[in-house]
């Protein structure tokens, strides 16, 4: 009898092996291979048509081929390859469930011509306007640094066509740009590109979704001769973008994966890039525990205090809000942040007496109030000093825990890069982030997280080879340490790959009260809002009124709200035009409403290059917003064009202005003075 079954199991395995190799070679018109072609379904009429003799696929929505002449390519052990170089291609299909719900995944098997074998696999979900594609290099002691997942041609985009460019991160002040996609053009855009009809809003979306291993690079190009291009590329640095001094690292093991690429074509693009950040979140899923509270409002003290901080200033702040802006909360709190300098407040430095630190910590939760500080973990600003200066918490020295870049080390913003691998790094977390968890601190602020990205000549752990990985170890180490007693925010950091470690993100660098600021602040909201898919929240820094006008306070308090969240940054210990008009507007019943929804809104028009939009839109309930900002000195007329707001035209409208009370009936005309802004709420007239 147990003869009998192990004939029998053997017999089972040769059927499916036998079934396999049939689908995978031979199936015709009956399944998804017609002749040589294999069609691979996604979405409402979207469809990949892979040519077996050639190892190149076309996709199509409806009858409207968007991608053509789409391949791969990988650079292997020094040797290029394309998905045209092999001489076998064979086809799998396999059912898959997972975070993006129950779908196929398809893989055409390439290999012969003594090439390293290579999979290109396809990732399709019912329901799903777009794909994911990925591919997967095996042998035997492989290496590369460079692998393209993902190239092919597009059609002309007419109209007003649009190449945006993302950054990295959000250092140096570095600026999206809606770049016109007119021949000759080439624009490299970190991690996602998408180009776009601004007229139409017909656009395509490509980019990396998992961000462990890889930095990708995705290249836009419209051409006189060859016609437009897309390219993602894994194994991209470029240093005024992903802020390197060396190529990327090699990646290396018997089998190498490429990060999977979310591809699709969108009658918006913005739907697209909504769509993007929300698959970021499902294939790399939050490291973090998940924040459930309501949206966090406080004040931080760089905004003005900055290097003057004082556990006496800090403190009357803390008064400020307890006293004067009891209503502004979005729950039962508000988070009164310490910025850089509260080391002012430590007797014998980082190993020291955190006494007076613990005491205001204390101080804030007797006001109801909840605590927050601000830490680099993964900087050494005293670099200059030498190299041998002792890491506090550790016996290492500073110079050991710095990034190698060739003969050199990695050195931005005046700080230099320690390994985020390196023991000596781990036990200087160990003791900073164990005291402000004793003093009970319920939020923090890291800053300088790209420091911990850097591609470097050689890493303490030698299973690591990449700047994506050694953020990975980095970040994962740190948050192991937090746990889950604080809030955990994101100042300079990679916008993408931050995503699994906190909670919430600055959408761009430092910005304070001038109109300038708000224009610079909400330029990367204009191109980067579909983060809110991402993070729990995204942030637009301190909101700083100070003696600027009303018009210019009004812009900035606005750029905040729209943005997702609400932090302050005036002295709030000291009394002056501020204070009045903070107690004025940041408790105003139908701002915090808005802000409480805590999701960014979306532009309008796309097609400002490196400025701002100048309209923003959100559905909240079933109540529609619509912020406008004038970044001009001189009185401007908007007009309301119901169509491109989404609005149907068989209502009517009356628009109830916010920020001041005003209310405007049934007009599409909207004047607004120079360098100020406007938050209006639709109602449909009844």
């Amino acid at each position: 009898m147990n003869g009998l079954i192990k004939i029998t199991g053997k017999l089972l395995l040769a059927l499916q092996l036998l079934l396999a190799a049939t689908l995978s070679v031979s199936a015709r018109a009956a399944g998804p291979v017609d002749g040589n072609q294999v069609t691979i379904p996604y979405g409402s009429g979207g469809r990949i048509v892979y040519n077996l003799n050639s190892g190149i696929y076309q996709v199509y929505k409806g009858k409207t081929i968007v991608f053509s002449n789409t391949g791969l390519t990988a650079r292997v052990n020094g040797i290029q390859v394309s998905s045209k170089n092999y001489s076998l291609r064979e086809y799998k299909k396999s059912p898959i469930a997972d975070g993006f719900g129950k779908g196929f995944k398809y893989t055409i098997l390439l290999s012969g011509n003594r090439l390293t074998k290579t999979a290109q696999v396809f990732y399709v979900y019912p329901g799903k306007e777009f794909f994911i594609t990925q591919v997967i290099l095996s042998g035997k002691n492989l290496s590369s640094n460079s692998i393209v997942p993902f190239s092919g041609n597009i059609p002309a985009v007419t109209g007003d066509p649009r190449s945006v460019f993302v950054p990295f991160d959000n250092d140096t002040f570095i600026r999206y740009n809606a770049k016109p996609f007119t021949a000759p053009f080439s624009n490299t855009s970190a991690e996602v590109g998408t180009v776009y009809d601004n007229n139409t809003r017909n656009g395509y979306v490509v980019g990396s979704i998992e961000h462990e291993v890889w930095k990708t690079g995705v290249r836009t190009a419209a051409k006189t001769d060859s016609g437009n291009t897309v390219e993602a590329w894994s194994g991209y640095t470029e240093e005024s973008v992903t802020r390197d001094h060396i190529t990327h690292g090699d990646v290396r093991g018997d089998i190498i994966s490429s990060p999977k690429i979310f591809v699709g074509y969108f009658n918006d693009w913005r739907t697209g890039m909504e769509e993007y950040a929300k698959a970021n979140r499902i294939a790399e899923t939050p490291y973090v525990y998940n924040w459930t509270k309501p949206t966090p409002v406080g004040w931080n003290s760089w905004g003005v205090m900055q290097d003057k901080l004082t556990y006496e200033k800090a403190t009357k702040v803390a008064d400020f809000f307890a006293d004067s802006l009891a209503a502004f909360r979005t729950g039962n709190t508000a988070f009164i942040d310490l910025d850089s300098y509260w080391d002012f407040m430590l007797k014998g430095g980082l190993e020291g007496d955190y006494s007076k630190l613990k005491q205001f910590a204390d101080y804030c939760k007797n006001k109801g109030l909840q605590p927050g500080v601000y830490w680099a973990p993964f900087t050494d600003w005293g670099w200059k000093d030498g190299p041998d200066r002792k890491v506090q918490g550790s016996n290492y020295t500073y110079g050991q825990l710095w990034t190698k870049v060739g003969t050199g080390y990695h050195d931005i913003d005046g700080a230099r890069a320690i390994d985020p691998t390196h023991p000596g790094t781990r036990q200087r977390i160990d003791l900073v982030i164990g005291k402000l968890r004793e003093c009970g601190f319920k939020m923090i602020k890291i800053d300088f997280l790209g420091h911990a990205a850097a591609e470097s000549t050689h890493f303490y752990d030698t299973t690591v080879t990449t700047g994506m990985q050694a953020y990975r170890k980095g970040m994962e180490y740190l948050v192991d340490k937090l746990g889950n007693q604080m809030l955990i925010y994101a100042a300079i950091s990679p916008s993408l790959a931050t995503g699994r470690y906190v909670h919430t993100r600055r959408i761009a660098c430092d910005a304070f009260k001038s109109i300038k600021d708000t224009q610079y602040t909400l330029n990367s909201v204009s191109y980067g809002w579909w983060q809110t898919y991402l993070y729990n929240y995204i942030d637009a820094d301190h909101v700083v009124l100070s003696t600027e006008t009303e018009g210019a306070n009004r812009a900035r308090m606005l750029s905040a709200i729209i943005t997702g969240t609400f932090i302050t940054g005036d002295d709030f210990s000291e009394h002056g035009q501020w204070s009045n008009r903070a107690k004025k507007w940041y408790q105003d019943a139908a701002i915090l409403q808005v802000i409480k929804n805590g999701k960014a809104f979306k532009p309008v028009e796309g097609n400002t290059g490196e400025n701002a939009s100048e309209m923003f839109t959100q559905k909240i309930g079933n109540s529609i917003y619509i912020a406008l900002f004038n970044y001009g000195s001189n009185a401007k007329t908007f007009v309301i064009d119901a169509k491109r707001l989404g609005l149907s035209p068989a209502n009517s409208y009356n628009l109830h202005e916010l920020l001041q009370g005003n209310i405007v009936h049934k007009t599409p005309e909207l004047k607004l003075d120079g360098a100020d802004a406007a938050l209006y709420k639709l109602e449909i007239e009844k």
